[in-house]
C-alpha cells in the first residue's frame, strides 16, 4: 500500500548532500523524480560536507548527509536514516606528502584537512594525536596545498584518493586500514541525518525513498551518470566511477549490524575525545 504525505504543510523537505559522485549517484531519481515519491516534494541543496556539516549544528536542513563524526554535535535534533551511506572497507581518508616522512617528525608537521568536524579529522586525530597543526581546506584543493607547499601533510578524501599519486604525491598512512585494523568494522565516513521532530510515518517514508533510490542508481547506472558528470567538475569518467564503486555499496541501500556497531564505536571514540558532548539516543530510525 502506498503511503502518502499526510498535510501538504510537510510535504516537501529540504534535503542536502555533496557534488561527490558518491552522493549524486545514490540519489539522482530522487532529483529527477524517476521513482515514486509518495507525494513527497524535496528542495535540493548541494554542498561541501565540511559546509553541510556547519548547515546541519545549524538544523538548516530537514534532511542532510553528515559527516558521522559530526553527529555528535547535531544528535538533538537528527536522527541516522539506515539508507544513504558512505561506509566500508579500503575506503578511507590518506595522509598524503610530496615524500615520505619519518614518524618521529610527523608531530612537526602541518596538516591540510577537509573539516574539523571531518570523520577524517577524527580518525587523523585517533591515529596522529600529537598532529596540531592543522588547516581547513575544501577537500579538492588540499592536494594543491601541499605541491605549492603550503603545508607539510594532506588529509584527502573521496575521488583525491585516485589522483595523489599521479601527481607526485606518497602515501603516509591509510586511516581507513588503521580503523579496520583496530575494530574489525567497515570505516564509517557519512550518512544521512533527519528531522527527529518530523512524524516517525514521514521518516520511515524518506528512508525508504532514498533507499529506492539507491536501487534505481544500481539498475540504471547509464540513466543517472548525465547528473553524476554534470557535478563532478574535472572528473573523468574512470575516476567518477571508481569512486561510486568505492563508496556505494549494500551498506548504502541498508546498513547492517556491524556497520551500525561501527558507527556506534566511531561515536564513542568522539566521546572519548570530547567529553563534553552529549549523544542523544536512539541514534537510528
Amino acid at each position: 500500500m502506498q503511503i502518502r504525505a499526510r498535510s501538504q504543510n510537510m510535504s516537501k523537505f529540504s534535503f542536502a548532500f555533496s557534488p561527490c559522485p558518491n552522493d549524486t549517484f545514490m540519489f539522482e531519481a530522487i532529483f529527477n523524480n524517476r521513482i515514486d515519491l509518495r507525494g513527497y516534494k524535496f528542495d535540493i541543496h548541494l554542498d561541501d560536507v565540511s559546509q553541510l556539516n556547519r548547515s546541519a549544528v545549524m538544523g538548516q536542513f530537514d534532511i542532510s548527509k553528515i559527516s558521522y563524526s559530526a553527529y555528535s554535535l547535531v544528535s538533538h535534533q537528527y536522527q541516522l536514516l539506515n539508507s544513504g551511506s558512505a561506509l566500508g572497507y579500503n575506503c578511507g581518508p590518506l595522509l598524503i606528502a610530496k615524500s615520505k616522512i619519518d614518524g618521529k617528525d610527523i608531530k612537526n608537521c602541518s596538516v591540510a584537512i577537509p573539516g574539523v568536524n571531518t570523520t577524517a579529522n577524527l580518525l587523523l586525530s585517533l591515529a596522529f594525536p600529537e598532529l596540531s597543526n592543522k588547516k581547513e581546506y575544501i577537500f579538492s584543493e588540499i592536494e594543491d596545498a601541499i605541491v605549492k607547499g603550503d603545508v607539510d601533510l594532506g588529509l584527502i578524501i573521496h575521488e583525491n584518493r585516485f589522483t595523489y599519486e599521479k601527481r607526485g604525491l606518497v602515501k603516509i598512512q591509510d586511516l581507513g586500514e588503521y580503523w579496520e585494523s583496530t575494530t574489525k568494522c567497515p570505516i564509517p565516513l557519512g550518512g544521512i541525518a533527519i528531522k527527529r521532530l518530523l512524524p516517525q510515518n514521514v521518516k520511515e517514508d524518506i528512508e525508504a525513498i532514498l533507499r529506492d533510490s539507491i536501487q534505481f542508481a544500481f539498475s540504471n547506472k547509464e540513466k543517472v551518470q548525465a547528473y553524476v558528470a554534470s557535478h563532478a567538475q574535472e572528473m573523468n569518467e574512470k575516476v567518477m566511477q571508481s569512486h561510486i564503486d568505492l563508496y556505494v555499496n549494500q551498506q548504502s541501500i541498508l546498513l547492517d549490524a556491524l556497520a551500525k556497531q561501527g558507527i556506534e564505536l566511531l561515536i564513542k571514540e568522539i566521546k572519548y575525545l570530547y567529553p563534553g558532548r552529549i549523544i542523544q539516543y536512539p541514534i537510528f530510525l
